[in-house]
């Protein structure tokens, strides 16, 4: 009872794919490659974050990285005749020389938009988050959110909040249904994601499944 697991990592590699993708057999190349790809997508995810990025994938070959940057608005990152693209190349490049020894790695960024971004789950989850830090009120808030996700073609959406919810003295938990959420049906596909709100009286954990 109780157990829960990971609704993408269930679907790993049979709906969903990895979001690095490469093999080395070096223990040590290992190691250091995973921690640079974590660095890379949490500095990125930051640095990018008014373009509302969903997600990054990254992609290494032996002399080659290949970022693949998932954007809602991916004009806002691309910029005027690309400059916003070549900025991201110097920021991304001087990272990797300081993480990665190996100075012949060659950088290329691709940019992908999401179509459908209210069927996508972490962008659901932060446009949540940013509205909780704005005091407005959480029930109305969930309750949009998951009518926009239903008329964008979802089957189901689940959204949990955990906290002080609206600067309450205890905290606790809330959760909103609507449609359907088979978590355990492999062949569906479920999307989650969770995101943090730094409200007044503390953190609020927004997350959110849903069934596309």
């Amino acid at each position: 009872m109780g157990q829960k697991v990971h609704p993408k990592g269930l679907r790993l590699g049979i709906i969903y794919n990895w979001s690095s993708r490469w093999f080395f057999s070096n223990k040590r190349a290992y190691r250091d490659n995973l921690q640079s790809d974590i660095k890379i997508r949490e500095s990125l995810m930051n640095k990018l974050a008014f373009a509302s990025v969903t997600q990054i994938d990254i992609e290494r070959a032996i002399n080659k990285i290949t970022l693949i940057i998932f954007s809602v608005k991916p004009g806002m990152i691309i910029g005027r005749g690309g400059k916003g693209l070549e900025d991201i190349k110097k920021y991304i490049g001087q990272y990797i020389k300081g993480l990665d020894k190996n100075k012949e790695l060659k950088l290329d960024i691709k940019i992908e938009p999401v179509k459908k971004p209210y069927l996508n789950a972490y962008f659901v989850g932060q446009s949540i988050a940013e509205k909780l830090v704005r005091n407005f009120p959480h029930r109305s808030v969930v309750h949009n959110a998951m009518n926009r996700v239903t008329e964008a073609g979802g089957k189901g959406v689940k959204i949990q909040l955990g906290g002080r919810i609206a600067g309450a003295e205890i905290s606790r938990r809330e959760k909103y249904f609507q449609g359907t959420i088979p978590n355990s049906t492999i062949r569906e596909e479920v999307d989650f994601a969770r995101y943090p709100a730094l409200t007044k009286s503390g953190y609020i954990g927004v997350k959110v499944w849903i069934c596309k």
